[in-house]
């Protein structure tokens, strides 16, 4: 398995696609700001209590309060409570828990009434991002995520990651998380640190250690509603979790974001900078890596697979709803073996969708129906096998005696959702065009201007495929390309772009910077 991420900024923001053997997996877009992102830490204030739900309506600085369930409160809750309030009035001296005495544990079916009252101030973190017209989930159980390991405040349990399978690793771990950990903090061991050694999850252990120095800091006799700790950005937190061997490359089309990212992974991973590339920037990078014909390809309504079979994808407002077509599927080994094979490909390109969208909440799937009871087994145990790889919460029920399967996947943030479909270029959506389109004379004459009377050096073009090969065709001095080289005496070098529409072009520089007209 090998693992890509590219990254391609641009003016508005910054786009990241994640690609494993070359089938785009992931797609972020971090824009300019990061309010609100997952991880992030808040003081809120109580803005009202519903003891109907069990939960709070809290004050974080978001359009629409946010909600925070009494189950979210977690445990450890008073602990904290009593810490936040010690530190904002100044009682609580120190950011070191050694001296601090834990409160009780909250009850498992305790109100929220009880604990909770009405302007009050509290510590909390975000669980799930806002999602259309809701505000940020949100949770009292702070904690803090590194490479290896994550750090909870306020308990003395350590655990380890049930996906370490040696039994005496699991105990070395345990036994070196003991060592270093300072009094009142506990962790999750992360299944990244197997083998890791001491001096290293001792290192890790530092940096979130620095974090919460910074939460203790920034909460001495602050306001509420503040931000007290942003979490790291989406490149960031995709390598802090993901960087393993398995990690070959990481493009970059920016000469400072590139810089940045490289000392980023030497901090993470020492030796590995060398994956950090920085790309041509003559050709666009999504395109350069096929991502913006992927992107056309799994976004839209329509998902065609390899055998000529296809997925229809439905959003509504209560759950995603996937149908399995076999299409022009061909195949002599009857229609029972047919189904099952195109019911296994559909649950891997299923899987992938889901990842990429990200998509939450309840996702039902229509497969073609099976007769045999083998072969929904077969399916059902393939589809986990598929979604082992997504890093969000998930369960799947096996197929029903229709053939429908339902996947739970934890949502935490909104679906990513591109249009694909696009709006005719030529007549705008009309239906009617000009009785004569000049587009190469178009784009010769602006050459002209650009070349002759701006004289703008090293131009080149930037057009849709099918273009390209128009302005190629004929070859060596019969094609247009050659007949511009001849007539302003510079030769135009012809890109393709995927991402363009069919009468859509653009001039670049020299820096590769697009040339307004």
């Amino acid at each position: 398995m090998k693992l890509e991420l590219i990254v391609d900024v641009r003016p508005n923001g910054i786009w990241l696609a994640l690609l494993r053997d070359g089938k785009l997996i992931e797609l972020h877009e971090e824009r300019g700001s990061s309010d609100f992102v997952v991880g992030d830490i808040y003081l809120g204030k109580i803005r009202r209590l519903s003891p109907s739900l069990n939960a709070a309506f809290v004050d974080v600085g978001y359009e629409r309060d946010a909600f925070l369930h009494y189950l979210d409160l977690g445990p450890k809750f008073a602990s904290l409570n009593k810490y936040t309030k010690d530190v904002i009035r100044g009682k609580q001296s120190v950011s070191a828990l050694n001296y601090f005495k834990p409160e009780p544990e909250i009850l498992k079916e305790g109100k929220i009434d009880a604990l909770l009252s009405s302007s009050q101030y509290v510590l909390v973190q975000v669980a799930k991002e806002p999602i259309s017209s809701k505000g940020p989930r949100l949770s009292c159980e702070v904690t803090f995520a590194g490479r290896y390991i994550v750090l909870s405040p306020f308990t003395n349990k350590i655990s380890v990651s049930q996906k370490i399978k040696s039994q005496d690793e699991k105990k070395r771990l345990k036994e070196v998380l003991e060592g270093i950990l300072p009094k009142n903090f506990g962790a999750i061991v992360r299944t990244v640190a197997e083998h890791r050694s001491a001096a290293e999850l001792e290192q890790d252990l530092a940096q979130l250690m620095e974090k919460w120095d910074t939460v203790f800091k920034n909460l001495k006799g602050v306001n509420s509603p503040k931000r007290i700790l942003g979490e790291i950005n989406t490149t960031s937190s995709i390598l802090r979790d993901l960087l393993n061997a398995d990690f070959t490359n990481i493009h970059v089309n920016a000469k400072e974001t590139h810089e940045e990212i490289t000392a980023y992974v030497e901090q993470i991973a020492p030796g590995k900078g060398s994956i950090v590339k920085l790309a041509d920037s003559r050709i666009p990078i999504f395109e350069r890596h096929g991502i913006n014909k992927q992107i056309k390809v799994l976004f839209g309504k329509k998902v065609p697979m390899s055998s000529g079979g296809y997925l229809i994808i439905e959003h509504t407002e209560a759950m995603h709803v996937i149908d399995v077509n076999s299409g022009n599927r061909k195949g002599a080994e009857g229609q029972e073996s047919n189904a099952l094979a195109t019911n296994i490909e559909a649950a891997e390109e299923i899987a992938r969708v889901l990842q990429l969208r990200d998509m939450g909440g309840i996702i039902c799937i229509d497969f073609i129906d099976m007769h045999d009871r083998e072969n929904n087994r077969k399916l059902y145990e393939k589809l986990k096998e598929f979604m082992k790889n997504d890093r969000a919460r998930h369960n799947i029920i096996p197929p029903s005696k229709f053939g429908v399967v339902e996947i739970t996947r934890q949502r935490v943030r909104e679906v990513t959702e591109i249009e694909t479909n696009e709006t005719c270029p030529t007549c705008n959506g009309t239906g009617e065009i000009q009785a004569s389109i000049l587009f190469a004379e178009e784009i010769e004459n602006n050459l002209a201007f650009l070349i002759k009377d701006k004289r703008v050096k090293g131009v080149s073009l930037q057009v849709h495929p099918y273009l390209e090969g128009y302005f190629k065709k004929g070859g060596f001095l019969k094609s247009l390309q050659w007949k511009w080289y001849f007539n302003f005496k510079t030769w135009i070098p012809i890109t393709p772009n995927t991402s363009f529409q069919l009468l859509q072009y653009a001039f670049l520089d020299q820096q590769q910077e697009i040339i307004e007209l």
